[in-house]
């Protein structure tokens, strides 16, 4: 049974393991990236997580393509679909990540006594930004940038 839903699955797992690989060292470049931007040169929230996705974007759009979606055929709209993909993503990630984190702090109870920094929350916030990113930017590149790569497989 395991053997039948790998075999009727498996482009799909494949893709989920190299897009893994791909944000593996995505997510430490832009993790190092952002950190240093943020706790190091003191940029804010949004510049330092901002510049830290468009260069990570940089590589992803060259890695994801060639080696998650293989995709043979570039169309002159592929880099503005993943440049949209990206944004989208981006924007609604960690404009989410924020209040989302926030809530949490409120519910456990760890902001009683004032025992949580600005700078700690913000960094907690950006993690949190990252994987609600890394799951909407999965979909969003599997179902809108990388779909005709994708539909050239589907007919072999």
């Amino acid at each position: 049974m395991i053997k039948k839903l790998f075999e009727k699955y498996r482009d799909f797992i494949m893709e989920v393991i190299h897009f893994g690989m791909v944000g593996v060292i995505n997510t430490m470049l832009g993790w190092g990236i952002m950190a240093v931007l943020y706790n190091l040169i003191h940029m804010n929230y949004w510049l330092s997580s901002g510049i830290s996705y468009f260069i990570g974007s940089v590589f992803s759009y060259h890695a994801n393509a060639k080696l998650t979606f293989k995709v043979k055929e570039r169309d002159k709209w592929l880099p503005w679909r993943f440049a949209i993909n990206i944004i989208v993503c981006y924007l609604v990630s960690f404009s989410v990540a924020k209040p989302l984190v926030a809530r949490l702090i409120e519910l456990t109870g760890l902001a009683k006594g004032g025992g949580l920094s600005q700078a700690l929350f913000e960094n907690i916030a950006m993690i949190f930004g990252m994987g609600i990113f890394i799951v909407m930017n999965f979909f969003g590149q599997k179902l809108f940038v990388f779909k005709s790569g994708q539909d050239e497989r589907d007919r072999r």
